[in-house]
Parts: structure tokens; C-alpha cells; sequence
């Protein structure tokens, strides 16, 4: 507090002295420049509360959305509130400044200011000494203070991963090699009430979801598209982050993978697959090309589809009459590795059966899965073709999670409101206009992404920042904000499912 007050004094007032030296409009000055200044403290404590961390720069775009939001909700509320502290703390200020004024010579004489002023820097020291103790032995009596002052205490990721039931202390030593996973219980699945989704929207059309596990490139991307009978969604900053097993997890029930356990162990089927059925759509999974035994294993999710065909090559799928009369529901097409030119053969048969078609189908494009650690900082641009909609480059960050709620909306007729996202961490991608921070959980820590850099947090509390642009580390001091931000995502399926 005495170093804001100091700084607002060099930078504001102390210049004001000089270009206008006029005691009554420097008092009134003064006043209101740290009237502003505590009003931004109370900023600073409302965001606290409902974000987990303080005014920074790296969060600018989630604090603006969240008073914009508030704005909203209740704009007279909130600016009656905004006035009446404006005119208490004005007061207040004015107030101390006419007595200072009046009775300055009296404040100079005072003998015991230089006692007070190093009780206060002692206690500084001693504050932040206590909270560092605090924060190596993970004491929440001490570090749930940090909310009453305006000024982060030097918390660690391991702390902050404790805090929000993201790390166990008793199983410290265990979990360093075990993969990371929630402390306390994850919620039941939900399941679909009949007669949720309006299936008058369908107009009988089909989805076609088409993966790769080798890498999409946008020349790919542009390719198809060119290539396509109408509307493009590019998905130009594409997050996969995940293994390729826990990949299909994102995909099919749009949830981070640290979900994966508890919800398989469930035994339900994500709402998408809940939907086609109450609607009596099928669903069909195709792979194309040998595959290795370990991905062969990997392929917990074939029980949710209808049917499923491995077939060595595309000669039985090119003809546009076959794809043009596969009875209407979800049809997904994998290639393995190494099977980049069936791919491409497969996506120009596809996209040119649509042409003949008169209602055309919805096509998901994308590359899925990753085989180590590096490739998972790789941005991998994605495909969406979505019939009587405009082309448009999604230039804000998506990942597969946002497949699901938006074919649950724009195909299936199925509402999302914003209570109804408890079973996804997706977003509708037709309706996505902002910035955001997407986040998912690997064996041995979490990545955050936002629209600059990706952080890697491993289960140590260890700090790594990665920039999107380049896929190389670089040198940058712990972005707590941005940590907090990615396990709020992680953790938003189970808080609304509290």
C-alpha cells in the first residue's frame, strides 16, 4: 500500500505541483487521482474473487469479458455501486486532505512517524517471510489471506494445484511418476431427457467426422476447402494436446482427459451418442489401413458406434453413390499412421459425392492424437464444413472438445443454454467470437494454451512457457494467472455438476 501511494505521488501528483502550483486544485487533484486508485484496489479484490488471481496483463481479455458480463447481467446495479464508492472513497479523501492541509505543521512535529513507518516495513517482511513458510508446507490458515490485499504472495504451482483439489500432499511422493487426476470424486455423467432436442432441424443430413494420425497441415486445410460445395469453418488454431487413446476421450465426450478414468468407469455413453439413439440415427466407424497393435488396443470408444469396418484401402468408398446412400447419422473414418495419400483420396471422393447431393452433409476434418510430447505444442489447423453458413477464419483457439456441443446445437436441434455446458467444456463453434484459454491435463502435468504461448505445469509445480509461433521454449517467469485460467477450464465440467 505505501508503494502504490508512493508511486501515485512521483508519476501524478508531484508533477501537478510543479506545472500548477495552486494548493486547492492540488489537493483536489490528489484526491481524486487515489480516489481512481482505490477504486482499482476494489477492482483488483472483485476479481480475486471470482477469477483466483489479481489485475495482470496476460488475463486482460478474461478480466475485460468478466466486467463486461457483469455490465450485462445488471448494468444499473453495478453502476449505482461503481458511483456510491466513487463518492464515499471522494469523501474520505477530500476530507484527509483539508485536515492535512489545515494542520500540517502539527503532522511535521510528530515524533513517533518514524517508529510507525518501521513497524510497518517490518511486518512486511515478516508477512512475506510467513507466507513463503506457509506456502512450502501448503498452510491455507496463512495463505487464504492472500484475498485481503491487492498484491500476489509467492505462491507456488504445487500450491495452487493443492488449493484447487488438483494435487494430494499425503500422496506427494507416489504421484511425481503417477499420472495426474483429481483428489476428490468426479462427478456421475449425465444423461439425456427424451424429447430434449428438436429433430425437425436435422433436414437429413448426415455427419462425416474424418481423423488422420499423421499431422494436418493448412495446405491441407486450404486444399479441402477450395475443393468443398459451400461453407468453411477453418479452424486455424487447432489444439490437440493429448496422446492419441486420450485424444478420442476430447473428442467423443468433450471433457479434458483427467475425466477419462472415472467417466469410462461410468459406463455412459457421452449425450452425443445418448441423442442419435433417442432419434434412432445410426453411427458407423470406418479404419482404413493396418494399424499397430497398441492403437488397436487403444480403441476403447468402437462399442459406442453401430458398426465398425477396417478395411485395407478406399477402393470401396470412392463412388458417390455409395457415400451419397449411407443411412443418415454419424459416420467417422480413421486413418492410421502413414496413410496420408488415402486420406487425400478419400476427402476429394467425399467432398465431390456432396456436390451431387441435394442436401449437403456436415464434415469434420482434423489430424488426431499425438506420439510424444512435442508434437502436442504443434498447432494443427482443422476443418469444419457446415451447410447455409458463411466461410469464416476462426482465428480464436478451439480443440476437439467443441465438436460435440456444436453438432448437439446445429445438427441435432438440442439447446445449449449456458447451464446446459455441464456436460462439455467445448463451445459451439458457429457462435464463437472471442478469445479464450483451453487447457488439458497429460501423465505428468497440465498445458495451457491461450492465443500467444502454451505453459506446461508438471505434477512438481514446475513452470515451462512455449511459444505457439515458434513450438520452442522460452525464457518467462511463472504466468500464475494463466495457470489458474487453465485449471478453472479443466475444472468446469465438475463445479456446474456440484
Amino acid at each position: 500500500m505505501a508503494f502504490l501511494t508512493f508511486m501515485g505521488f512521483v508519476l501524478f501528483v508531484f508533477p501537478i505541483t510543479l506545472l500548477f502550483p495552486n494548493a486547492q486544485f492540488v489537493r483536489t487533484t490528489a484526491s481524486i487521482t487515489f480516489t481512481l486508485g482505490l477504486l482499482l484496489l476494489v477492482l483488483d479484490a472483485f476479481i480475486y474473487s471470482r477469477l483466483g488471481y489479481h489485475l495482470n496483463a496476460s488475463s486482460s481479455s478474461q478480466i475485460i469479458d468478466l466486467v463486461v458480463s457483469e455490465i450485462k447481467d445488471d448494468g444499473q446495479l453495478f453502476g449505482f455501486v461503481s458511483l456510491v464508492l466513487f463518492m464515499v472513497i471522494l469523501t474520505f479523501e477530500l476530507t484527509i486532505s483539508n485536515f492535512a492541509w489545515k494542520h500540517l505543521k502539527q503532522l511535521q512535529k510528530t515524533v513517533f512517524a518514524r517508529s510507525i513507518v518501521l513497524g510497518l516495513v517490518l511486518a512486511f517482511f515478516f508477512s512475506h517471510i510467513t507466507h513463503i513458510w506457509a506456502d512450502a508446507n501448503l498452510d491455507y490458515d496463512i495463505l487464504r489471506q492472500d484475498t485481503v490485499l491487492p498484491l500476489s504472495y509467492p505462491l507456488t504451482a504445487k500450491t495452487l494445484l493443492t488449493k484447487y483439489e488438483m494435487f494430494n500432499l499425503e500422496d506427494y511422493n507416489e504421484r511425481r511418476t503417477s499420472p495426474l487426476s483429481f483428489t476428490g470424486k468426479v462427478p456421475q455423467y449425465p444423461t439425456m431427457a427424451k424429447n430434449q432436442c428438436n429433430s425437425n432441424v436435422i433436414n437429413q443430413r448426415s455427419v462425416f467426422i474424418v481423423l488422420t494420425n499423421d499431422l494436418l497441415t493448412q495446405k491441407h486445410q486450404k486444399q479441402f476447402s477450395s475443393r468443398s460445395y459451400g461453407s468453411n469453418l477453418r479452424l486455424n488454431h487447432h489444439i490437440d494436446s493429448a496422446l492419441e487413446s486420450d485424444s478420442w476421450f476430447n473428442l467423443l465426450y468433450s471433457l479434458p482427459t483427467i475425466y477419462q478414468s472415472d467417466i469410462l468407469k461410468q459406463n455412459v455413453k457421452p449425450l452425443l451418442f445418448q441423442a442419435l439413439e433417442q432419434q434412432g440415427l445410426t453411427s458407423s466407424l470406418t479404419i482404413i489401413g493396418k494399424q499397430e497393435d497398441s492403437i488397436e488396443q487403444a480403441f476403447w470408444f468402437e462399442k459406442l458406434f453401430q458398426s465398425k469396418t477396417e478395411l485395407t484401402d478406399i477402393s470401396s468408398l470412392v463412388f458417390a453413390d455409395k457415400l451419397n446412400n449411407i443411412k443418415q447419422g454419424i459416420h467417422l473414418i480413421y486413418f492410421p499412421k502413414n496413410n496420408q495419400y488415402q486420406f487425400e483420396l478419400f476427402m476429394d471422393a467425399l467432398l465431390l459425392a456432396q456436390k451431387q447431393k441435394s442436401s449437403q452433409d456436415i464434415i469434420w476434418v482434423s489430424s488426431i492424437g499425438n506420439n510424444n510430447f512435442d508434437t502436442s505444442l504443434t498447432i494443427k489447423p482443422a476443418l469444419l464444413i457446415v451447410p447455409d453458413n458463411k466461410d469464416d477464419d476462426i482465428e480464436s483457439l478451439t480443440s476437439h472438445m467443441d465438436l460435440q456441443p456444436t453438432l448437439m446445437k446445429n445438427w441435432l436441434g438440442c439447446p445449449l443454454s449456458q447451464s446446459s455446458y455441464s456436460f462439455s467444456n467445448g463451445t459451439d463453434l458457429l457462435t464463437l467470437n472471442k478469445e479464450r484459454v483451453i487447457a488439458n491435463t497429460m501423465k505428468n502435468g497440465i498445458m495451457v494454451f491461450n492465443k500467444d504461448k502454451s505453459v506446461f505445469i508438471d505434477q512438481n509445480g514446475n513452470f515451462q512457457s512455449y511459444s505457439r509461433q515458434l513450438a520452442a521454449p522460452i525464457v518467462e517467469s511463472s504466468d500464475f494467472p494463466l495457470m489458474i485460467d487453465g485449471v478453472n477450464f479443466i475444472k468446469q465440467y465438475s463445479l456446474v455438476q456440484q
